[in-house]
């Protein structure tokens, strides 16, 4: 590891809310560097940031298109410029779709797979020589338990995250020699803004069915993953984790 743990620095995409955020404000409890990654929600990320260095973190917000390859290379030298260079990278940055396949334009299949699994292939290609060529780092991708069991109406974003944990465990085998570990997370039903389609009822219905009895909140899943990028968890690696309260086992 080239530098201790509480001054390594955690690139975390998508963090301008919801999971992300969590996970930022996690590691920024320890006084880390935290890059919080957003699109379009530059407000949102700029909250985000403010309660991070309010935990005396070194805390920047950066923007880019996670589908474009050239936008990530940017935020790159960018960080770069900063004198940020990630150790972790946290791939959290997703969308959802709900309906029929029947129903999913090409379009937005493609949006789905892009934001949701392109965006992970283009950040570890960026980000990852660097851990290579230290010889130590954590990538983390979040993912989700339909990525393991399929959801109805949920076709584009279940094959999407399927792919993410397939890809997760094939670059941890190519990885691990170097000293990097690769790992999912896979959450069930989380208390964010990807839930805001569901009713009372339904969310009743589906607190239910969870043996927990209740959602997940955010900060719940910060843990795991933060869990996962500590030096100490160096032996586990290329492994799919799925915090659902047994709801899926």
């Amino acid at each position: 590891m080239n530098a201790p743990f509480n001054q390594q620095t955690a690139l975390i995409t998508g963090a301008s809310r919801g999971i992300g955020a969590a996970i930022a404000e996690r590691f920024a409890r320890l006084g880390m560097n935290v890059i919080i990654h957003y699109l379009n929600s530059h407000e949102a990320a700029n909250d985000v940031a403010r309660r991070c260095l309010s935990f005396g973190a070194n805390a920047m917000t950066v923007a880019a298109d996670l589908r474009s390859g050239e936008q990530i290379e940017r935020m790159k030298e960018k960080l770069h410029n900063h004198g940020f260079v990630p150790n972790i990278l946290v791939n959290n940055a997703g969308i959802s779709h709900y309906g029929l396949l029947s129903d999913l334009s090409e379009a937005e299949w493609d949006q789905v797979m892009n934001v949701n699994l392109k965006s992970a292939f283009l950040c570890c290609k960026a980000f990852m020589p660097a851990m290579v060529a230290a010889r130590y780092g954590r990538i983390i991708n979040v993912s989700s338990v339909w990525g393991i069991s399929g959801a109805s109406c949920e076709v584009a974003y279940s094959a999407a995250k399927g792919g993410m944990n397939a890809f997760t465990k094939a670059l941890a085998k190519e990885l691990a020699p170097s000293g990097v570990t690769v790992n999912a997370v896979a959450p069930g039903a989380v208390e964010t803004d990807m839930m805001a389609s569901f009713n009372t009822e339904e969310l009743a219905a589906l607190q239910e069915e969870i043996p927990a009895g209740r959602l997940a909140q955010p900060d719940e899943i910060a843990s795991l993953v933060y869990f996962l990028a500590l030096p100490e968890s160096g032996y586990i690696n290329g492994q799919v984790i799925s915090p659902n309260g047994g709801w899926i086992t």
